[in-house]
């Protein structure tokens, strides 16, 4: 077999020489303080047998999609999946992709055009950075949920660039801090200065609002985007993304965004799941509620050990502990699992150098006990 050409055999050793080498882990079988199945649903047994029904039900026993759904692959349930999501979600329409990553390359790299503007958050998504990466358009981050500095820079912008649409990037609960920018702000912000607002609600989505709408919803701002990406590998518990939107972004996304044309389509399984899901997440309140009081339950613990210092502020189900270097957050990662829990370490250059964190996911599924222990096993590991 051709070996690896010495500069992709270079980078490697220099990530081994880093500590920050990854690896394809197995199941462990330790308490999940891991996932991203906050509610569950990952291996709820109703959603499991549902979403065989369903494909019983209507007489599909088709394994693949055969073709991307502009060719052979648009099976009817994508119609009756996205009529119920834009019902769910309060949206003019729903197009589903393959993936979150799908989703958020297939938006950035199409919609702004090589005139407009993006900004986006210093913290976004991987996704979001590939995909404006990808795109025509020039491109700006903002200092992390700083909405006065973005509306300085929106304003320069518009000052000298008055022929170019402007788009702000931001996710509802960021994915390795677990925090939230002030959206009902930002919101009037882009209402008020003629520009487009896009969310990811990767990491809200059955967390947030009534029947696990997400945070947009919760706060009644579900009209005031231009876009919102939705993603059904967190507390969905299954696989693959919608973009919600108006019937006209939809249709130019059908026509413009590569991730969508050029893929083949999802296996009619995967759509029942996804359905299946849908429909039980607004009778799924008590998990909702106990996810909720988890989440309160880990921050008072915070204070009880001490710990708040430690943590970037959070309200959702991800919780942050900082702890400098590659080396020291490892281990630190590994005393826990060795007692039984299994929290991850988030290395640089996944965040930045010196800002390695210890992520702690909540589930509605995790005890009083287990959260009490485990931090008192990473409180005695500051000691």
């Amino acid at each position: 077999m051709t070996e690896l050409p010495n500069k992709l055999t270079a980078k490697l050793a220099k990530r081994q020489a880093g500590n920050a080498l990854r690896k394809l882990p197995l199941p462990n079988g330790l308490i999940d303080f891991s996932s991203n199945d906050y509610l569950g649903f990952a291996q709820n047994e109703t959603i499991f047998k549902n979403a065989s029904s369903i494909l019983e039900k209507r007489g599909i026993t088709a394994n693949g999609a055969t073709g991307s759904r502009l060719l052979t692959g648009n099976k009817g349930l994508y119609g009756e999946l996205e009529v119920l999501l834009a019902d769910f979600f309060g949206s003019d329409s729903a197009l589903v992709f393959n993936s979150g990553y799908d989703a958020n390359i297939g938006f950035f790299s199409a919609v702004p055009q090589r005139t407009d503007i993006v900004f986006y958050d210093e913290l976004s998504h991987a996704s979001i950075r590939d995909g404006i990466g990808m795109g025509l358009a020039k491109s700006y981050k903002f200092k992390h949920n700083h909405l006065e500095v973005l509306g300085s820079h929106i304003d320069r912008v518009q000052e000298r660039n008055v022929d170019s649409d402007i788009y702000v990037v931001t996710e509802s609960v960021f994915s390795m801090d677990g925090d939230t920018p002030d959206l009902k702000s930002l919101a009037e912000l882009c209402a008020s200065k003629g520009v487009y607002l896009v969310v990811d609600e990767a990491h809200a989505v059955g967390v947030f609002g009534k029947r696990g709408e997400g945070l947009l919803n919760e706060l009644a701002l579900q009209d005031k985007v231009f876009a919102r990406i939705v993603t059904f590998g967190k507390a969905m518990g299954c696989h693959g993304a919608a973009i919600l939107g108006s019937h006209a972004l939809k249709s130019y996304l059908v026509n413009f965004a590569r991730s969508f044309i050029y893929t083949t389509g999802m296996p009619p399984h995967s759509l029942a799941t996804i359905l299946a899901a849908c429909e039980h997440l607004p009778m799924s309140g008590g998990r909702q509620m106990q996810l909720r009081q988890n989440i309160n339950f880990f921050k008072d613990q915070l204070k009880q050990h001490d710990l708040k210092p430690f943590f970037i502020p959070s309200n959702s189900a991800v919780h942050c502990c900082l702890v400098e270097g590659n080396e020291k957050v490892k281990k630190w990662s590994l005393r826990l699992q060795e007692k039984g829990y299994d929290v991850k370490p988030i290395l640089s250059p996944t965040v930045p150098k010196g800002q390695e964190r210890l992520r702690f996911c909540l589930h509605s599924f995790n005890t009083e006990n287990e959260i009490e222990d485990v931090l008192l096993i990473l409180a005695n590991l500051f000691d």
